[in-house]
């Protein structure tokens, strides 16, 4: 199912996985925002080529937030998504953070599960954040994306 990956921070802009961050946020100028703060880490197969990439967002001193998360459409459903969050909770822990956080789309139905499958909880609801932050309408599994849902765990 999933062969070996290794997971890399990338500390040279240029390298920026604009592909990969892309499929999970519509929006380059929302991602250029965020990416000012962010840690960025690549998951790559023997071929160093990433295949997954998680941006990880320091809110303050308790709470850092999974910003961003993707795998590569051909490499999806062998388990690199599930390899990231935990990578992302080890790194939560070892950097001090009380809190993991992470947001996704109402509409996101596969992400909810596989984050509640990790222990993620729902803490609070965003009405309407897609509908005022993005231009172009969202739309997933048949739905409308409009509200952002927050999910918390402890590390």
């Amino acid at each position: 199912m999933l062969k070996k990956i290794e997971i890399s921070e990338v500390k040279n802009p240029q390298e920026m996985p604009y592909a990969l961050l892309l499929l999970a946020d519509p929006s380059k100028e929302v991602i250029d925002k965020y990416l000012k703060k962010c840690l960025v880490f690549t998951a790559c197969s023997k071929n160093k080529i990433p295949c997954g990439v998680v941006a990880l967002y320091p809110h303050n001193n308790k709470t850092i937030e999974i910003k961003n998360i993707a795998v590569a459409t051909d490499h999806q459903n062998q388990g690199i998504g599930s390899k990231l969050i935990d990578f992302s909770i080890q790194q939560a822990k070892k950097l001090g953070y009380e809190y993991i956080e992470i947001g996704t789309g109402n509409s996101s139905l596969g992400q909810l599960y596989l984050y509640q499958k990790h222990g993620f909880r729902i803490k609070r609801i965003l009405t309407d954040f897609f509908v005022l932050n993005y231009d172009e309408p969202i739309i997933e599994n048949g739905l409308v994306c409009k509200d952002m849902l927050i999910l918390v765990k402890k590390p």
